[in-house]
């Protein structure tokens, strides 16, 4: 046989394959990695001052630690060791200040040896129980306190190695606040929750209850020069006026100290060091307020930081002070109090509830978080200051026809929020809506002035003239504690409300309800195919849930060891579909729920509670997570293949 081939000549020739043209998505994406660039702030529970190096500042999260060395100009997450922490409490080592512990909520205490930059357990004898507030003995350092939500106090000799329980006589297992006498560290004083003040003499032995039985006491501090001195900063309720309490006799006696203090719901109170007659209080609605003279007589320095949970000083330059607050992050003031900037560049803590696309500008971009609403007009690469503040906004919605007009629903008794400047300015509008605690908010596509409203134990509220007055909609609507709604795009009359007890569907613009095929679950989110809306899914506490037939009928579609907490389909193709996870990120199935798969470079252990499409480009994803918002651009890179050509 001859050889057909004489020569062989190999040739690379370069064959795209082509599986995708998806453009270049805005600044804020990774290509096929999420990213995040904000919002910047969050709510800070804690905050800890390097005693040797004050520029060094740590802050506690609702996900983790930040760490700061240039006094707040920037900040970098330290959580290697610590993913997933709620951090309540933060305290340094005095004598080796890279030695710092974290309390949390429900994981005990962390501790880490080399400022941050890793973190173990320390919870041998303590468990993972929630702590409130940790105190070092600043003469004894391996000797520590915390005082947990619902287990008393515990004491460590031996720098967090192990802890034992010290409550003989503490009738309160709830202690907020604990401080130790600096001149006498075996005596301790620890707050309480329904049991005042307590103090022990012995380091913890054994304890006696000395006054103010009837507040919550969530700060107490001793004066460095008169530790006979003792302040607490209280919460109102009962026979307790709240306020801040001065006792100079070892807390023997209490006398309120609220001259001018317009807010009396203190979360914390720090002392200046340098002069000990000047005070400052972070309250709950009334921002940081400021006494020089021993509690005398207060003045508000800047009531615009709304909520503040904690206040550190500068002990070399005392007129240094950081507040963490309720939304805002860390803001610093030099001058006590005078003036306060924002410092969160790189503090990306925003926990996002909530996210809203501009459908004809598609780069502005919204997320309501626990602590406001930001702002984004570049797709996420950077946000504006919120101005919504203070506040939990769980739902988002947007006039589709009138862009600059949107809603903001929230669960933190003010209920829906309108603006008509894009975000610029906010205006309750309530009229009617007697449960305001807001989860679910949706518009309907045909008819922009029709919103309807979910709340938590209120049912469905249903406004049709732009928010101006709600009425309730909840005939035969059983389960009243809404957490999704959706409605169907090609017959807007047909909504879907998600609850505690399944899918509830209503034919006629909320007018009735009827239970669908699933009613046995909780569900926590919604979303219908835009093409076929017969389809639908529903996310809950055991996965996906699919029906074809209008919820007439329901299939379990996986990830059911998952708490679904966010659905997101691509308009563009349907049988591709975005679930979020609590703790387990983002998912993706590209067969209409049949099949899914990580979705989560990136976002590995993240908690997902929104998930947007940009309409223009669906290949670009935002998520709103516990860590701010993240975004992602899917790219299919060219694949080129050799091809081998044979010459006669």
């Amino acid at each position: 046989m001859k050889h057909l081939v004489s020569s062989l000549k190999i040739m690379l020739i370069s064959l795209l394959v082509l599986l995708s043209t998806s453009p270049v998505g805005t600044v804020s994406a990774g290509t096929n990695i999420w990213t995040s660039n904000g919002p910047a702030g969050g709510v800070i529970f804690s905050l800890a001052i390097d005693p040797a190096t004050p520029a060094t500042l740590y802050a506690g999260t609702f996900h983790g630690v930040f760490k700061s060395t240039n006094g707040g100009g920037s900040w970098i997450a330290v959580n290697n060791g610590l993913t997933g922490a709620n951090v309540w409490a933060l305290v340094i080592d005095p004598a080796t200040p890279t030695t710092v512990y974290a309390g949390s909520n429900g994981n005990g205490v962390f501790k880490s040896t080399n400022g941050g930059a890793s973190w173990n357990t320390a919870n041998t004898g303590l468990g993972n129980t929630s702590v409130h507030t940790l105190v070092i003995n600043s003469v004894t350092p391996a000797t520590l306190y915390a005082g947990t939500d619902g287990d008393g106090v515990f004491k460590s000799t031996n720098g967090g190695g192990n802890w034992s329980p010290v409550n003989t006589n503490l009738t309160d297992s709830i202690v907020y606040s604990l401080t130790i006498d600096p001149t006498t560290p075996s005596t301790l004083y620890a707050g309480t929750k329904t049991g005042g003040v307590f103090t022990s003499t012995n380091g913890g032995g054994t304890w006696n209850a000395i006054g103010l039985d009837a507040c919550e006491v969530w700060s107490l501090k001793i004066d460095p020069t008169m530790s006979s001195t003792i302040y607490a900063g209280t919460r109102p309720g009962g026979m307790c006026t709240g306020g801040v309490y001065k006792s100079t006799n070892s807390g023997a006696d209490w006398l309120p100290v609220n001259t001018d203090l317009s807010n009396t719901t203190v979360n914390t109170l720090v002392i200046d060091p340098a002069t000990p007659t000047t005070l400052y209080i972070g309250t709950w609605g009334g921002g940081v307020f400021k006494s020089t003279n021993g509690g005398g007589n207060w003045n508000a320095a800047n009531p615009a930081l709304n909520v503040v949970f904690a206040l550190v000083i500068d002990p070399v330059t005392p007129t240094t002070l950081y507040a963490g607050t309720y939304g805002d992050g860390v803001v610093k003031s030099t001058n006590g109090g005078g003036n306060w900037e924002v410092v969160n560049t790189g503090l990306f803590a925003a926990h996002v509830f909530s996210l809203a696309i501009d459908p004809q500008t598609p780069t502005n971009l919204y997320s309501g978080t626990f602590g406001g609403v930001f702002k984004s007009t570049d797709g996420g690469g950077s946000w504006n200051a919120p101005s919504l503040t203070a506040t939990n906004v769980t739902a988002l919605a947007i006039d589709p026809t009138t862009p600059t007009t949107l809603y903001a629903g929230e669960n933190w008794n003010i209920g829906v929020l309108k603006s008509t400047n894009g975000g610029e300015d906010w205006l309750p509008a309530n009229t009617g809506l007697t449960n305001t605690f807001v989860q679910a908010l949706i518009i309907d596509p045909s008819a922009p002035a029709t919103l309807y409203a979910g709340t938590d134990g209120g049912g469905v509220f249903k406004s049709t003239n732009g928010a101006g007055n709600w009425s309730a909609v909840n005939t035969e609507l059983t389960h009243t504690h809404i957490y999704a709604l959706a409605i169907d795009p090609a017959t807007p009359a047909t909504l879907y409300a998600g609850t505690d007890g399944g899918v509830f569907k209503s034919v006629n613009s909320g007018g009735s309800w009827s239970t669908s095929g699933l009613s046995t679950d909780q569900v926590l989110a919604l979303a219908i195919n835009p093409v076929t809306p017969t389809t639908l899914y529903a996310g809950t506490y055991a996965g996906v849930y699919k029906s074809t037939n209008s919820g007439g009928s329901w299939g379990i579609f996986g990830l059911t060891t998952n708490q679904v907490r966010a659905l997101a389909i691509d308009p563009a193709t349907p049988t591709i579909i975005y679930a979020g996870t609590d703790g387990n990120g983002p998912f993706k199935s590209k067969n209409g729920g049949a099949s899914w798969i990580a979705f989560n470079n990136g976002l590995a252990m993240a908690h997902v509670y929104a998930l947007a499409i940009d309409p223009a480009t669906p290949t670009m994803l935002y998520a709103g997570t516990w860590d701010g918002v993240f975004a992602i651009q899917q790219v299919v890179y060219p694949v080129y293949l050799p091809i081998i050509k044979r010459s006669p």
